[in-house]
């Protein structure tokens, strides 16, 4: 077999090894968080506690990204992704025995694993990602974040079929660990090998050079508006369908059903839409699909509008996140740093958005809280234009 046929097959070979490693993120969140009721139980926390609880994870998860780069730099993608799915299995059983014996101490020790495994496994994958994208020679980032929408939607059902026959959380988060060591310790074999820059080449950025760069500030900024419309959507568009249009829980479950499903749609057959149009026009026009879908839910004046609204608001979510990371992973060499500095930029939408929605539901109505996310479309659609394939020597 010659090495031309040799390539391909290396290369395939890790496209698929990806996709499940973006699935098993996604699984390994969705199905602890779909059951985080039963864990406030667990620990005998009120509402405010549990919340208050979370923050160990979600700042650990912020505080983490910029660290990720310069750790995927040094050690390469496999490895990193590697060490990050074992600090999150780990959390995982951490959180399981500290749900067993009722300890809240080790549940927030559990949950600083947790987030560092989560945002460095996200950084890390992304930018091995990019590298099966380049090697393909067309746009499938989008198909990769798909994946992880898929594996959310089975921790989703894992956490709810589990719930319904009675097991408990503590055994399902044990039976997630040993999922997460033994798919992660395979799947990380599969991806391509690291390779180390050749003497005399461009020496690899620092963090410092990468967070003074126009650009890869932009690109963050792309994230962080079209992952404000994505997670505002996912926080609170259930909510929206029954407060604002006094629609039974159902209802509000289906709305949300139709947006992931749009969304996961979007994401996997977009990237062919990239590769035609190019991923500026193709940002502005999802940017102004999203723009259409908030509209229809906020003004519709009924469910039937809301719910199309839902669809396009799906859709036009589904391709930013996606778009940005691959921006800024174009050059192969400076992807770790790049990735890491726009993710941790992007990111603050997952801080952010949630609480600002809250407090202009509270003034103004849910409905109209949700006007705020034109503002981080406007965001996005500012910077859309720094997505420009970046040309390398």
């Amino acid at each position: 077999m010659s090495s031309v046929d040799v390539v391909p097959a290396r290369v395939n070979t890790a496209k698929i090894a990806v996709g499940v490693t973006f699935a098993m993120n996604g699984l390994a969140l969705a199905g602890w968080l779909s059951r985080a009721p039963a864990i406030r139980d667990g620990l005998e926390l009120s509402v405010a506690g549990f919340g208050l609880l979370l923050l160990c994870m979600s700042g650990t998860s912020v505080a983490s990204i910029p660290l990720a780069g310069p750790l995927v730099q040094r050690v390469g993608p496999a490895r990193a992704v590697l060490i990050a799915s074992m600090a999150e299995a780990f959390g995982l059983a951490l959180l399981a025995t500290a749900t067993l014996i009722s300890s809240v101490p080790l549940a927030g020790l559990a949950l600083l694993f947790c987030g560092f495994g989560t945002s460095t496994w996200d950084v890390a994958m992304n930018v091995e990602a990019a590298d099966v994208e380049r090697r393909i020679g067309r746009t499938i980032m989008p198909r990769f974040h798909a994946g992880f929408s898929l594996g959310t939607v089975a921790g989703a059902g894992v956490g709810a079929a589990a719930s319904a026959i009675g097991v408990p959380i503590w055994a399902q988060l044990y039976v997630t660990t040993v999922i997460v060591v033994a798919v992660q310790l395979a799947v990380v074999r599969r991806f391509l090998p690291h390779v180390e820059p050749e003497p005399g080449t461009k020496p690899a950025m620092t963090a410092g050079q990468a967070w003074r760069e126009p650009r890869t500030i932009l690109i963050g900024l792309i994230l962080l508006g079209f992952g404000f419309t994505e997670g505002s959507a996912n926080d609170w568009l259930a909510i929206s369908l029954v407060d604002g249009y006094h629609a039974g829980d159902t209802l509000g479950a289906i709305g949300f059903g139709v947006f992931v499903t749009a969304m996961t749609l979007g994401r996997m057959y977009g990237g062919a839409a990239a590769d035609r149009w190019g991923r500026v026009p193709v940002l502005r026009l999802t940017a102004v699909s999203a723009a259409a879908g908030v509209l229809l839910v906020v003004f519709g004046g009924s469910i039937e509008f809301a719910l199309a609204g839902a669809l396009l608001w799906g859709v036009g979510a589904s391709l930013g996140f996606p778009i940005g990371m691959s921006a800024a992973a174009d050059d192969p060499i400076h992807a770790a740093m790049r990735v890491s500095v726009a993710g941790s930029v992007g990111y603050g939408a997952f801080l952010a958005g949630p609480p600002l929605i809250g407090f202009l539901s509270e003034h103004f109505g849910i409905l109209k809280g949700l006007l705020c996310v034109f503002a981080a479309l406007l965001l996005g659609l500012a910077a859309s234009h720094a997505a420009k394939p970046l040309r390398t020597p």
